[in-house]
């Protein structure tokens, strides 16, 4: 597989001795309705970073994104509410600006003592932020004496606050994106066999550069979720009602053609429902077998079996993306499947993505994988060989 491995600078290798360190995370946080954040992971995994600078007695400005504001102050996307949990979690005080540039924003990153922590507003609220502005990125640039990059999930965006501040600034990783290059590294420059690839999810686009890219070098390649009922249709079957990408059905017939494509595992059998709803009538199917106008939601139990048998028997298994409609209990048996199978595999185990860590979590087996990675689309890229912008940008070790 084409793979870019990097090897850069982390805080080890700076002085941050009373200096104020801009930090870049990944704050894009699950929450409910109410605002209130669901799932701390992406916060927790940037923690030995930040106690790190603190304990060396930095003075850290933490900037990140959260959701689509498209450019606009939109407070349903305020970073303020993260406040009062990063307090209890560094046990230090965190003010927080409500702004991310200006004169506000560089008061208060002037007034920090050492081991005290502010908090940005969300950097999307300025477009500026998504056009790599160079006149922002040098207002960022103000905030702090040297730059840290420790958002792995958002690295694959040529943004402001990731590429265009490195451009004044000393520019390192943190410990979490080193974690994900590392072992990135390790488990992909040269895995124990059989390597095993899991792709889920609902889009073609989102993965076929992903596919095309790992088929060469893994043994086995297991396609679920909506996605397989593109390559099931680009065979000929009627998924009656299914969720296909027909942009990518000539791609896809062209792709199984190939001999690499003998490397492919799809569905024998689904869990198709009357409806796209959670308490609709289903059953289990023969792909062959979709009824007319139903829709199909998850892996069958012959498939489950068989993907679970082929998962726990490999030495190295990659996995992104569910393999069904996971959110509604009906339909979420074979990402549990996968899930557990990741945990019962006795090899490595790389897991990314939003859906996949939440299957991950919910079947309480995170402790069982190898590498969890807090990026969904830089893991996608990256496997796809794609170069990371967030990350070139970053001095270079020796």
């Amino acid at each position: 597989m084409s793979i870019v491995f990097y090897n850069k600078k982390t805080v080890r290798d700076i002085d941050v001795n009373g200096k104020r360190v801009l930090v870049r995370v990944d704050y894009n946080v699950p929450r409910d309705e109410a605002g209130n954040v669901t799932d701390l992971t992406r916060i927790n995994g940037t923690l030995p970073t930040l106690q790190y600078l603190l304990r060396h007695n930095a003075k850290v400005v933490l900037m990140s994104h959260l959701g689509r504001p498209k450019g606009e102050r939109n407070l349903k996307y305020s970073l303020e509410g993260l406040t009062p949990i990063l307090q209890r979690l560094l046990d230090v005080p965190v003010a927080f600006c409500p702004d991310c540039v200006g004169a506000e924003a560089e008061k208060m990153s002037k007034a920090l003592k050492e081991g005290e922590v502010l908090l940005l507003e969300n950097l999307r609220f300025h477009k500026e932020e998504e056009k790599n502005d160079a006149a922002f990125a040098k207002k960022l640039a103000k905030l702090g004496d040297v730059f840290v990059c420790d958002a792995f999930g958002a690295v694959h965006r040529a943004h402001a606050s990731l590429v265009g501040v490195t451009e004044y600034l000393p520019a390192v990783a943190g410990f979490l994106l080193e974690k994900d290059l590392v072992m990135m590294r390790k488990l992909l420059s040269d895995p124990a066999r059989p390597v095993v690839a899991v792709m889920g999810g609902a889009k073609v686009d989102d993965k076929i550069g992903v596919i095309k890219n790992l088929l060469p070098s893994v043994d086995r390649l297991l396609i679920g979720g909506a996605m397989a009922n593109t390559f099931l249709y680009a065979l000929g079957y009627d998924m009656g009602a299914s969720k296909i990408s027909p942009d990518y059905v000539p791609l896809v017939r062209d792709l199984l053609q190939k001999d690499v494509a003998k490397k492919i595992v799809l569905p024998v059998d689904l869990v198709a429902a009357e409806a796209f709803d959670a308490n609709a009538r289903h059953r289990n199917v023969s792909v062959a077998r979709v009824p007319k106008g139903w829709t199909a939601l998850d892996m069958g139990k012959n498939t489950i079996r068989t993907y679970s048998a082929i998962v726990e028997s490999a030495k190295t298994v990659i996995w992104n993306g569910p393999m069904g409609v996971f959110e509604m209990p009906a339909f979420a048996k074979g990402t549990e499947a996968v899930a557990l199978a990741c945990a019962k595999c006795q090899g490595a185990t790389i897991v990314g993505g939003g859906d996949s860590l939440a299957a991950i979590d919910e079947a309480g087996v995170g402790y069982m994988i190898t590498h969890i990675s807090t990026g969904g689309g830089s893991t996608l890229e990256y496997l796809e060989g794609k170069h990371l912008p967030g990350v070139e940008v970053l001095q270079n070790a020796r």
